[in-house]
């Protein structure tokens, strides 16, 4: 809900109860001010009255007696013979003369069985028959604003048809209240919301502008500033938001620093170690060849020394590539990529350690050549630990097959299968998360990273295609690449 109208509904909340209260409580004046003058009237009565009273209680009392005395003397009596004319109507124009706002009380006499002779005499309520009980005076309960007043009175004379005396009479705004009687009152109330409704817009304005210019402050890294104006709350909460982005900025900035710090340090390291681990590989394919055919100790041991060699170097590179995948940013160098070519140059740098290890590698190209947009360095990393995990955790005498082929319209797929020990299917659904690691069947060592299946799966999803393990035919694992490719036909 917005702040706006979140304020136009609590004014009106607060604003609405506080009116009827008001009212409520200027009637419940009117209403116990008019209940005091019946009973001032009424009492006033009782000194002069007990005997009229009694004599014609079917007529005391329904004479309509004011609640003002008129002002001023009494008009003179008329002349001997003539009757007084008659009172002129009321006035209901606005010339200034106020008309009459309350009707004038009336009496009515009751016995101790609080019946009235008078036929016109209103039947009492039980509840002011239970509050005379004990009392002189009783009123009837206000709840609710009402103009009608009923006073009970108990007469000083005990017994008789005047015993009681029921008052009823209406209120007059003039009695007791505290508000004016014109509703214009509630103007001032009125502009007075509407005041705040319209001093809240500009501070609305700000909040809004200290959200806009956060927002961007935060896509932008927190390199724009946070400037707002003014000497108020909300200027000092811009000025906290601007200093927290200025520190927020600083650290992001130390952070790709040690970041890219560490990625220099890698890639040296990776260069300054593959060097000579080239140059190992040279000379322990030299000593192989070298190596007598009668001494198979000497044969196994250069084997193991090229096998260690090789799964180095692999280590290098995939340290390599993780610290380019950990990069806050990462940008593909995208280039086309043919990759039935792709596939037999990897297969092509296992090739040696896998004819050491009794394990054959076969590439299986398209008829046509399939080439996508893709960063080759990526790619071609994430198929050869592919292939890598194929050779390392397969059996003497294994095969690895490198498969490329179409998928329907503009899709390629690219599989890699082995003859391995093959995976458990609840093992398999695990491996692809960064550091998992198969079986004891297909775990080389105790110290491997567990990248190789990680490094593959990232790079796919980079480059936008999906990758999948399943177990194959030959009974060992099947991994699967598929994404969108240019034909070449």
């Amino acid at each position: 809900m917005r702040l706006r109208t979140r304020l136009v509904l609590t004014s009106a909340f607060v604003s609405l109860p506080v009116v009827l209260i008001l009212f409520w409580y200027n009637a419940a004046l009117q209403h116990q001010a008019a209940e005091t003058r019946l009973v001032e009237f009424s009492s006033s009565r009782f000194s002069s009255s007990r005997d009229v009273c009694e004599a014609a209680p079917k007529e005391w009392g329904t004479t309509e007696a004011p609640h003002h005395p008129p002002k001023g003397p009494p008009p003179p009596p008329p002349p001997h013979g003539e009757k007084r004319p008659p009172p002129p109507p009321p006035s209901h124009d606005h010339d200034g003369e106020r008309p009459p706002r309350a009707r004038p009380a009336m009496l009515f006499a009751y016995g101790e069985d609080f019946h009235s002779e008078n036929p016109n005499a209103p039947p009492i309520t039980p509840a002011l028959t239970k509050r005379i009980a004990g009392q002189d005076v009783a009123f009837t309960p206000f709840f609710w604003p009402d103009s009608e007043v009923e006073v009970l009175l108990r007469t000083p004379w005990p017994g008789g048809p005047c015993a009681y005396v029921l008052a009823r009479g209406t209120t007059d705004p003039s009695w007791g209240s505290i508000l004016p009687e014109s509703p214009i009152w509630l103007l001032p109330v009125l502009v007075l919301l509407g005041a705040v409704l319209v001093a809240v817009g500009p501070l609305i304005a700000r909040i809004r502008k200290l959200t806009l210019a956060v927002s961007k402050a935060a896509q932008t890294s927190y390199e724009s500033e946070i400037v707002l104006g003014g000497d108020d709350e909300i200027g000092e909460l811009a000025a906290a938001f601007d200093a927290a982005g200025r520190e927020i900025r600083a650290q992001l900035e130390e952070k790709s620093k040690r970041e890219q710090a560490l990625r220099d340090f890698i890639a040296n390291t990776t260069h300054d170690v593959m060097v000579p681990l080239a140059v190992l590989q040279g000379h322990l394919t030299t000593l192989r060849e070298g190596a007598s055919v009668d001494n198979e100790k000497n044969t196994d041991v250069v084997v193991g020394a090229m096998n260690e060699a090789h799964y180095m170097a692999s280590l290098v590179h995939n340290l390599a590539v993780v610290a380019r995948l950990d990069a806050a940013e990462i940008s593909l160098h995208r280039t086309p990529v043919d990759l039935g070519a792709l596939a037999e140059r990897v297969a092509s740098r296992h090739r040696p350690i896998a004819r050491l290890l009794d394990i054959e590698i076969n590439v299986a190209e398209a008829l046509s050549p399939i080439i996508v947009s893709a960063d080759v360095t990526l790619l071609e990393q994430a198929l050869s630990n592919l292939v890598w995990n194929a050779v390392r955790y397969n059996r003497a005498h294994g095969h690895v097959a490198i498969v490329a082929e179409i998928k329907g319209e503009g899709r390629f797929v690219v599989r890699v299968l082995d003859d391995g020990p093959g995976i458990a299917p609840e093992v398999m659904s695990r491996l692809l998360t960064r550091g998992a690691r198969g079986d004891a069947a297909r775990t080389r060592a105790p110290e491997g990273q567990g990248l190789g299946l990680f490094i593959a799966l990232r790079a796919a999803e980079l480059h936008g295609y999906t990758m999948t393990l399943r177990a194959s035919e030959a009974g060992g694992l099947e991994v699967e690449i598929e994404g969108d490719a240019e034909i070449k036909r």
